[in-house]
């Protein structure tokens, strides 16, 4: 199994059979069209191209696009290389693909914090102290550069910022339940992820 598309529903826990309590993550996962199938011949790579989740608003270009494969446009279109077995164009893939002890890779888009200080963003300290003339410094940065030379401050600085709302990847997660019936998955830990391709 290659990969699949979903969404993270939320987090719970399940009991091992030693009576420990597992944190886990549920995904919908799947399930998966095939919307285009690239070839060596024609794209000079071979990937398959999945679609999930209806669009409800779609333009003339997508409609057409996932007519070819006797669907409807969908909001999310990923492609995925290394697939074992051969699928043609329209066939759907679910997660009755995914077995229950086998390790999966999880990426997606991080929740958006907005604009944050150090403090949030890097787990700057701050000054430490309120007393001693310290005036609205609790959560600032600090210096952030020498003097006259190199009269700059260098790349990379960590300073405050645009937080999450970027890509997040998380490998080796295991797989602890499938529910095929529900396209659900059951997958130990967490992962900080909106939507997520798998």
């Amino acid at each position: 199994m290659s990969g699949l598309i979903g969404r993270k529903i939320g987090m719970t826990s399940i009991f091992d059979e030693n009576g420990k309590n597992i944190p886990c993550t549920v995904i919908e996962a799947g399930p998966c069209v095939v919307t285009q199938v690239r070839t060596k011949e024609v794209d000079g790579y071979e990937a398959l191209q999945l679609g999930f989740d209806d669009k409800k608003k779609a333009n003339k270009a997508d409609e057409g696009h996932a007519k070819k494969a006797g669907t409807t446009a969908k909001r999310r279109v990923v492609e995925f290389q290394g697939f074992e077995e051969e699928y043609k164009l329209g066939d759907t893939i679910t997660v009755e693909h995914f077995e229950e002890g086998e390790f999966v890779d999880v990426s997606g888009t991080s929740k958006g914090k907005g604009f944050q200080g150090v403090v949030k963003r890097h787990g700057f300290a701050g000054v430490g102290q309120a007393t001693h003339g310290q005036h609205n410094r609790l959560r600032a940065p600090g210096s952030i550069g020498a003097a006259s030379y190199p009269a700059r401050v260098f790349k990379g600085m960590r300073m405050a910022g645009q937080m999450g709302n970027e890509k997040v990847k998380v490998q080796n997660l295991r797989v602890l339940k499938v529910v095929p019936e529900k396209n659900l998955l059951v997958v130990k830990g967490l992962f900080p992820v909106t939507r997520t391709p798998m």
